[in-house]
């Protein structure tokens, strides 16, 4: 197996494409490939290169979910469970808690863990050819907290409900009914969410970061209690290098170049 090609990762105009290319298999992903992709979006972090990042998946799918065909021998029973559980987990936190703007650019199949991976992103993009739901309760196992949590936030009680007791794919249209997608487009989502992700990254880094934490703690229902992190973000900005650039390009008017600091 080639990690490389597996999951591959192009940065263009401040905008990551990470790529899930395992297309024989619909993208599922299997151990080691979950491992990989906590450590992309770890050193996409660090790097601080990219200010967007776009997830997606080969050969007209987005990914079928965990490689069912390995559970053999790296899933087989509650031991081995937990510690898989544990590193597929630790990759959608990493996605779910990369520091700027996410989106998952959705064809055809977005099932179980790859659902989930797509609920980790800030935003979903998907095309008419999009299918995501949750086997689990074909399978027999049960998806845990975490995973719940992105599920319930994004489409309320009743539709989680709805998704995971069903344990079928959604259709494209449903998927858009239920908010599991949040942008629909005919066809190419990829581009779409390209195009969505570069927006974004052409705005200040800091108001970014800034905006993705304040909302992310109100939803969580902590904003209160990180009050003091939360104050120092907000003055952070107001005395960053990119709010007095912001003020003069609007004098200016034109367009800001903004440097992340």
């Amino acid at each position: 197996m080639d990690l490389e090609n597996d999951i591959t990762v192009t940065i263009a105009d401040r905008v990551a494409v990470v790529t899930i290319n395992r297309p024989t298999k619909r993208n599922a992903l299997n151990l080691a490939m979950w491992k990989r992709l906590r450590a992309i979006y770890t050193d996409l972090a660090a790097r601080g290169e990219a200010r967007a990042v776009v997830l997606t998946g080969t050969g007209g799918h987005f990914c079928a979910g965990a490689d069912i065909s390995e559970f053999d021998s790296v899933r087989d029973d509650a031991e081995s469970g937990r510690i898989y559980e544990e590193e597929a987990e630790a990759a959608v936190v990493a996605i779910r808690d990369w520091p700027g703007p996410t989106v998952a650019a959705i064809s055809g199949y977005a099932m179980g863990g790859g659902c989930g991976l797509a609920l980790s992103c800030d935003l979903r993009v998907g095309d008419a050819t999009a299918k995501m739901g949750i086997p689990a309760a074909r399978l027999g196992i049960l998806y845990g907290t975490l995973d719940c949590t992105l599920l319930y936030r994004q489409v309320g009680l009743a539709n989680a409900k709805r998704v995971l007791y069903a344990a079928r794919p959604f259709t494209a249209q449903e998927c858009a009914q239920m908010g599991l997608l949040d942008i629909m487009v005919e066809t190419d989502a990829l581009a779409a969410a390209c195009a969505l992700a570069a927006d974004f990254a052409r705005n200040a880094p800091l108001t970014l970061r800034g905006s993705k934490t304040i909302l992310e703690a109100c939803a969580a229902g902590d904003a209160e209690t990180r009050a003091a992190e939360i104050q120092d973000l907000i003055d952070t900005a107001m005395s960053s290098v990119d709010y007095a650039e912001g003020r003069r390009a609007f004098a200016d008017k034109r367009p800001p170049e903004f440097m992340g600091r």
